[in-house]
């Protein structure tokens, strides 16, 4: 689910100044932000906002079924970096709850142990050692870098809606997994400080940073809160 701003689980303090951040862009990246800010004030925003008065249970069940869906994409990604046991696990727990689980609404494989992990081909490159490359900031999609842009139609292909025959179902369902995304940081808005690109942009650095490494090395409290927030709602 690393689409729209889901980047607001972020270390704190920023281990990454704005200086340090390749943002050679930075005028396009402004005007981009500043749209893609616009669409969410007037559309994804309010119905975001109506969406969180949906039963708990109900937005816990939508919210399983789409983590089910990046299994996929997090077992082949792990395989490719190497990490065969990390592989096996998150396989199983596609399997587990795709099936028990029914269609992933239900996480009975957290609670049989198999922890979840997040993992894309964007990871994967730099794991091979591939520069991050320039800042950019994607319309509709948000912050992202160069490694992280020409990666994206390799992890939209191991996404399982992708091989989906029917486009509006394809549509549909990616319309509510950012529906979904856009609600869950309904609460965290307040983090956003000053000016807000910039905020942005080093959020979203550092969040990557943390995301590449595992964790390892890069311990911080209140990342690991807003992880389990963002993950448990």
């Amino acid at each position: 689910m690393r689409i729209l701003y889901f980047l607001i689980i972020l270390i704190s303090p920023l281990l990454i100044s704005a200086d340090e951040v390749n943002d050679p862009f930075e005028e396009i990246n402004r005007k981009t932000y500043e749209f893609n800010e616009s669409l969410d004030k007037n559309i994804l925003k309010p119905v975001a906002e109506v969406y969180s008065n949906f039963p708990p249970k109900v937005k816990k069940g939508v919210t399983n079924f789409f983590n089910n869906l990046e299994e996929v994409d997090t077992f082949i990604n792990q395989l490719l970096q190497g990490k065969p046991k990390e592989s096996i696990n998150d396989l199983s727990r596609f399997v587990i709850n795709t099936t028990i689980g029914i269609g992933g609404i239900f996480d009975v494989a957290s609670k049989m142990g198999l922890k979840r992990h997040e993992e894309d081909f964007g990871q994967t490159l730099a794991v091979w050692g591939v520069s991050e490359g320039p800042y950019i900031m994607l319309p509709f999609l948000g912050p992202s870098t160069l490694r992280d842009t020409l990666s994206r139609p390799v992890s939209s292909f191991l996404s399982v809606t992708f091989h989906m025959t029917e486009d509006d179902v394809n549509i549909a369902l990616k319309s509510i997994d950012a529906l979904e995304t856009r609600e869950r940081l309904l609460d965290v808005e307040s983090l956003l400080s000053g000016d807000k690109y910039v905020f942005v942009k080093d959020a979203y650095i550092q969040s990557m940073y943390y995301e590449i490494k595992d964790g390892i090395d890069v311990k911080d409290e209140f990342v690991d809160d807003m992880d389990d927030f963002l993950i448990d709602q």
